[in-house]
């Protein structure tokens, strides 16, 4: 037999808060930055440093490379492979990177 089990309500679920482009949001413990910021309307994530076409998640397990933002000022991070974490600073890049930005 299977055991059933229950899940958290809202009310009891924990959450920690991160800042996107300067604003704080509140999401749930373990989950994916790209599924948060999913969650929260930032869509896209950026857009094609050739053509400007707008990204976003498309496989959620690290292949397509369409998740990438800024995380704590390291660039290019995959947001599927990432859990939040209390105070993450997370920006949406814009535009193309030009030779000797930093990180």
């Amino acid at each position: 037999m299977f055991k059933q089990v229950s899940l958290p309500s809202a009310e009891q679920q924990k959450t920690v808060l991160i800042s996107v482009d300067g604003r704080e949001i509140g999401v749930p413990v373990g989950q994916s930055l790209a599924t948060a910021l999913l969650g929260a309307g930032f869509v896209p994530f950026r857009h094609t440093a050739v053509s400007g076409a707008p990204r976003a998640p498309l496989c959620l397990m690290g292949v397509c490379f369409d998740c990438l933002v800024e995380v704590d000022g390291a660039q290019n991070v995959q947001s599927c492979m990432i859990e939040v974490r209390e105070g993450m600073r997370v920006r949406l890049p814009s535009g193309a990177r030009r030779a000797g930005d930093v990180a």
